[in-house]
C-alpha cells in the first residue's frame, strides 16, 4: 500500500494540487498531512481527490477554520498527535517532533513536519521521517508499507 505523506502545505493550493494529482498516478491508498494547512481550503483540495485523509494541526494552522474541515471530512484527526493503523503498520503523526511521543517504541513511523527539511532518522526502534513542505516548493514523501521504503520526492 502506498501512503502520500505531505507536510506543510501552507495554503499553496497549486502545489496541493499538483502533488494530490501524483497521489492520484501511483494509486496512493491514503493521504497524511502533518500540519500547517493554514486555511480550511486546503483541507478540501485534499480532501476532493477521496483518497483517506489522516491529519493533524500545525502551529500555523487557524484552528477552528481547519479543525472544522478535518472533522468533517478526515478519515484520522488530532490536534498535536495521531496515531493509527494502516496495513499493519503502526503510524504516528506530529508537527514538531520535538514534542513529546508516548510509546514510540510501539510505533512502526512517525512522521512529522515544521522544519520543511526532507530527513530520515530512528528513535527509540520507530523510523522518524519528514517529508519536506509544500510552501515554496514541491517536497513530500511516498511510504509503501508492504516494502518498507519511504521515497522522498522533490520536484
Amino acid at each position: 500500500m502506498k501512503i502520500l505523506v505531505i507536510s506543510d502545505s501552507h495554503g499553496n493550493i497549486t502545489n496541493l494540487r499538483h502533488v494530490m494529482g501524483f497521489a492520484k498516478k501511483i494509486n496512493a491508498a491514503a493521504v497524511i498531512h502533518c500540519g500547517d494547512w493554514n486555511t480550511a481550503d486546503s483541507v478540501r483540495v485534499v480532501l476532493e481527490y477521496g483518497t483517506p485523509v489522516f491529519g493533524i494541526l500545525g502551529n500555523a494552522d487557524i484552528k477552528s477554520e481547519v479543525e472544522d474541515a478535518l472533522v468533517l471530512g478526515a478519515e484520522g484527526f488530532e490536534q498535536k498527535f495521531l496515531s493509527f493503523k494502516l496495513d499493519n503498520k503502526k503510524i504516528g503523526v506530529i508537527h514538531d517532533i520535538r514534542e513529546p511521543i508516548l510509546a514510540i517504541n510501539t510505533l512502526d513511523v512517525v512522521f512529522y513536519g515544521h522544519t520543511h527539511k526532507q530527513k530520515e532518522s530512528e528513535k527509540n526502534g520507530a523510523r522518524i521521517v519528514n517529508p519536506g513542505a509544500l510552501e515554496n516548493e514541491i517536497n513530500f514523501a511516498v511510504y509503501d508499507t508492504t516494502s518498507g521504503k519511504i521515497d522522498f520526492v522533490t520536484e
